[in-house]
């Protein structure tokens, strides 16, 4: 409707055809949050346009007071409590005022949360909350908990036990309740659909699917709950509020609630009195973790009322500063954060605003709660504004958390007294802090807590013993004949392939009688010992050190002629040909760089290529190392026992834990990316996204190291091959000083041979050998004895159809070997690294991953080949622990400094996973205010309707991102390969290099890599002239200034 000119028009953002404002409040912040900026742009009060519904929001009290001190308002159930009404119904919550249900309720349950009432409550939180507690001291000093989702588990568990009589028994479960899921999709859901464009719903058939899913489950609950109550005898029910709505009476009508209506209260009790609640304390914790001098003071005041004694009913009304704590957390943290009012008649705000008739205004707390005006220092948490004195002051209607007027919340009561005591017990018995760097965000559902804090928690002591002092690891004792000579054995290693291979030498080398120690390289940055012998096990990562190298090369870069001197070394270096260009390079930069010091090499380097026969070529560097040693430094080696290095004995205990050096990481999502059933050659890609440890923080171009696990059924085969079932327990025990397994403790089969043996590789020529040294039948034997000794044999029949040792057992049947004998000839497990496809601007505890599954018939002949990271990533759940560590690559392989420099990102299939991550950064950085130069993509894959990845998602993006695609399967204009289309692009390529675009290549190294350098070359010749060769040495210069990089993978 028209305003007269008298009445100002309320400010807000200019709506767009069809979306109206739909733009202005969805995207990466929370609604609440978005509103709120808005809020501070258009002042007190802003008008929007959503999904064709006039939205009018108050942030401002000078607005909120007159809407609540004037009669003519009441509540609005606003369109988000519609959608809500679907599973709470006429509840108390999402009621109409004019149906009769909400005053019959009104009436019979305000008494269930009166004074009386309340203190009856007080034995059952209290229960409630010692099995939390008592869960924490049972974990021990330093365990991690995530706040909101024990605290979710103690609210919901509470108020089923006080109000209904129910235990869910929350913290006898490993995982959350499903009640707890499907409410938080339900609300989740409810809150989207009244953001959607009209007709949109109908389409989304799977999203509508669950919706109905997850309201049938919670009517199955609270139908469990009554009906279990039905059951008692009238003398034996409890007189709680499950009670009261099925046999009260209401004094005006004289009718009792209908069965409808009584689930639908259950389900509002269950959701209202849990989850505002657990967000509180979620709040609670954080404000007193981000300040420590409100900790300090409230944790005297909980020592001078409770000392060391469990609290009392009596002992509430002692903790006041607590109260002044809750609420001063709902002042700034509002966990319902917003309420709406309607007008019975027109009515004119601060006489300028015009609201009509039933328009619904709706009132944003969180910003209301900070308005200068009222507050001083409204952002600071000071706990001291609701004290004695000055509570008082605090203007009407200026805090109102649990809402306004007869339909406030009614549980206020109930809610303050269990945060009460929750907080109190907190303080009493644990030392609380952040498990690592916490950036605080908000989590929004139907209401708001503080998104992913996780704490430590710790036992307080009475007498606090002072720690041990660190030591030393001990050396592993000698032998007796030991000649004692010293060996150091340094690694270079982010993914623990060298630091594993070092750690074998140093151990063998005890055996032999040297004085070992393994160490990283860096912790010898300065200083080479000149008795005994030096070995240094190293890889490069795109041509730079690994991370616990860097200070060590640096070092070396600084050395002299002979500051080295009387060093004795020897060199292995660890990489791989995909990356020919920087291939050992770290390696021979030490090689070279010791010598040049004046060490002395004691043979020459070793190179183990992880693109063809890795363990082969350590194998063969290693057999004779200690040989030469001897030789050249004039030892004699102690008798070795020439015995199994492993023995294993059958066990019945469960196993222990097993101890991962690497840090766990929760998966939250798996999800296919590929269109499966659409044609036969349809690959599976996943993306997976993956919640961080705590204070583990990373960039764009990042890797993401996964400790894998070998697919089941091929840890089932080698398990039945070797006598025993996967779920068999044994104990393994080994006369090497260090071990790559667990020894000495209780351990499933399907752990040794899943978690810690690499079953996929290639069966090295020293395997082979064991297996036919173990073979009695001749003609097996001897077969076996070829592939060991016959370099064409080993590659044609081994090496390149990926012939592992599972397969050589099932293939030569009368081979005899235990489990013992397989812990020492297959490799152990390594890291697999994938490029993270997130951007930490995106969110900075998550990073998402986008993974080929490997998945084919075995070159073998032999059943399937599956890759142990991608099928292990493949079956991974949300809620499922992963194995993480964040490794680096070249600074180089990042996204330009320089939002405006152009850019220029070729893959193919995952190779696209590290230029999401690069997109996302420059969107985000250019929404922020840093205009992102031309960033065009040339992506490679089999068909549009098959894998074409993230299309929609690089659509969205408008003009900010040029993408130009090649389909294999489906070839346009001859354009079949990436490197095609590069090619029929190539002027807009000239063109964008000649203004200083970087190029960054990512995908397959032994076809796509070349082809596509290939074809830059053949630009530059065709736009410079000159030749070809000419051209690829202007790609060798664009690599030295870091303008070409690639990240190539076999």
């Amino acid at each position: 409707m028209a305003e007269p000119a008298s009445h100002a028009k309320i400010p807000g953002p200019t709506p767009k055809p069809l979306v109206g404002n739909l733009l202005d409040v969805v995207g990466g912040h929370t609604q609440i949050e978005t509103i709120d900026e808005l809020a501070a742009q258009y002042g007190g009060i802003l008008e929007l346009s959503v999904a064709g519904n006039r939205l009018i929001v108050a942030s401002a009290h000078e607005y909120a007071a007159q809407m609540c001190g004037d009669p003519r308002w009441s509540k609005s159930v606003h369109q988000v409590l519609q959608q809500i009404r679907d599973f709470g119904g006429d509840g108390l919550f999402t009621a109409y005022n004019s149906e009769e249900n909400w005053g019959k309720a009104h009436r019979l349950l305000m008494p269930a949360f009166g004074p009386m009432a309340i203190r009856d409550y007080f034995p059952r939180m209290l229960d409630i909350a010692e099995q939390m507690f008592t869960r924490w001291e049972r974990f021990g000093a330093g365990h991690e908990v995530n706040v909101a989702d024990d605290m979710t588990r103690l609210t919901l568990d509470t108020i089923a036990l006080c109000a209904f009589d129910y235990r869910f028994n929350s913290f006898y479960a490993e995982q959350m309740h499903p009640f707890v899921d499907s409410m938080v999709r339900s609300l989740v859901e409810a809150g989207d659909r009244g953001r959607r464009l009209p007709g949109t719903q109908k389409l989304m058939v799977r999203t509508n699917r669950q919706y109905a899913a997850d309201i049938d489950y919670m009517k199955q609950i609270t139908r469990e709950i009554v009906a279990e109550r039905k059951k008692l005898p009238a003398d034996q029910a409890p007189d709680d509020l499950l009670q009261r709505m099925l046999t009260a009476v209401d004094p005006l009508t004289g009718e009792t609630l209908s069965e409808e209506n009584i689930e639908y209260q259950l389900t509002t009790f269950l959701i209202a009195g849990h989850e505002t609640t657990s967000g509180l304390l979620s709040f609670v914790t954080y404000e007193l973790l981000a300040n420590r001098d409100v900790l300090e003071r409230a944790r005297a005041v909980v020592d001078e009322v409770l000392g060391d004694r469990t609290p009392r009913f009596e002992d509430l009304a002692e903790l006041g500063y607590l109260g002044q704590i809750l609420r001063e957390s709902l002042r700034l943290h509002p966990t319902a954060p917003a309420f709406a009012l309607k007008p019975s008649e027109d009515v004119v705000l601060s006489g300028k605003y015009l609201i009509p008739a039933r328009q619904p205004v709706m009132i944003l707390l969180p910003t209301m709660h900070r308005d200068p005006a009222v507050w001083e220092d409204p952002d600071a948490f000071d706990p001291d504004r609701f004290a004695p004195g000055r509570l008082e002051q605090i203007p009407e209607y200026a805090w109102m958390p649990f809402g306004h007027g007869e339909r406030a919340c009614i549980g206020r009561p109930f809610a303050l007294q269990e945060a009460t005591l929750v907080l109190a017990m907190m303080l009493q018995r644990f030392d609380v802090d952040f498990a690592g760097p916490y950036t605080f965000e908000l989590k929004e559902t139907l209401t708001i807590k503080p998104a992913d804090l996780v704490v430590t928690v710790t036992p307080r002591q009475t007498v606090r013993s002072e720690p041990a002092p660190e030591t030393a690891p001990a050396r592993a004792a000698l032998p007796a004949d030991a000649h004692g000579t010293p060996l150091l054995v340094l690694f270079g290693s982010n993914t623990g392939g060298s630091e594993g291979l070092a750690r074998i030498v140093a151990s063998e080398a005890v055996d032999r009688g040297w004085d070992a120690v393994a160490a990283p390289m860096d912790e010898y940055a300065g200083s080479l010992p000149t008795d005994g012998a030096v070995l240094v096990v190293t890889a490069s990562y795109n041509g730079t050190p690994p991370d616990n190298a860097v200070k060590f090369v640096q070092w070396l870069d600084s050395l002299q002629d002979g500051d080295l001197a009387g060093v004795r070394y020897a060199v292995m270096g660890c990489g791989s040909r995909d990356w020919p260009a920087t291939y050992q390079r770290i390696p021979t930069l030490v090689d070279d760089a010791l010598a040049a010091a004046g060490a002395q090499r004691l043979r020459e380097r070793g190179e183990a290529d992880a693109r063809s026969d890795f363990f082969g070529d350590w194998e063969r560097w290693y057999r004779p190392f200690f040989d030469i040693l001897g030789e050249q430094l004039g030892v004699t080696d102690s008798q070795v026992d020439s015995g199994p290095a492993y023995t294993v004995t059958e066990v019945t205990d469960d196993p222990l834990a097993s101890e991962l050096r690497l840090q766990p990481a929760t998966v939250v999502e798996n999800r296919e990316l590929v269109n499966l059933d659409a044609a036969d050659f349809a690959r599976s890609k996943r993306h997976l996204e993956v919640r961080l440890p705590a204070g583990m923080s990373y960039r764009a171009g990042d890797y993401l190291a996964v400790l894998p696990q070998v697919h089941p059924e091929l840890v089932a085969r080698l398990a039945r091959r070797v006598g025993l079932s996967p779920d068999a327990v044994v104990k393994v025990a080994s006369r090497h000083s260090s071990a790559a397994v667990p020894t000495d403790r209780p351990v499933a089969v399907r752990d040794l041979l899943g978690r810690y043996l690499d079953l996929t590789l290639p069966a090295t020529r020293g395997a082979i050998e064991r297996l036919a040294a173990s073979t009695p039948c001749p003609p097996e034997r001897d077969a076996l004895a070829r592939l060991a000794s016959d370099d064409a044999a080993y590659r044609s029949e081994v090496l390149d159809k990926r012939v592992g040792v599972a397969d050589l057992l099932e293939l030569y049947p009368s081979c005899q070997v235990d489990l013992g004998v397989l812990l020492e000839i297959v490799p152990a497990m390594r890291v697999r690294q994938y490029s993270i496809s997130s951007s930490p601007l995106d969110s900075p505890d998550t990073a998402s991953l986008t993974v080929s599954v490997v998945d084919a018939p075995a070159r073998s002949g032999i059943g399937s080949y599956r890759g142990s990271g991608s099928s292990y990533l493949q079956s991974a759940q949300p809620g499922d622990k992963i194995a993480v560590a964040l490794t680096h690559p070249s600074e180089q392989f990042r996204p330009p400094d320089d939002n405006a420099t152009p850019v220029v990102l070729i893959s193919a299939g995952s190779g696209i996973a590290p230029f999401r991550g690069f997109v996302r950064e420059r969107v985000a950085r250019d929404a922020a205010g840093e205009q992102a130069g031309p960033t065009v993509l040339f992506f490679g894959c089999d068909h549009p309707d098959v894998d074409d990845l993230y299309a929609s998602e690089f659509a969205a993006y408008g003009d900010t991102v040029t993408v130009h695609r090649a389909y294999t399967f489906a070839p346009q204009d001859e354009v079949t390969f990436v490197q095609h289309r590069l090619w029929q692009q190539r002027e807009q390529v000239a063109k964008l290099i000649a203004d200083g675009a970087r190029i960054y290549v990512c995908g397959d190294g032994e076809f796509m890599a070349p082809a596509v350098h290939e074809t830059l070359a053949r630009i530059h010749a065709d736009t410079y002239g000159g030749g070809i060769e000419r051209s690829l040495g202007w790609l060798d210069e664009m690599r030295d200034e870091g303008r070409y990089v690639t990240d190539v993978f076999g």
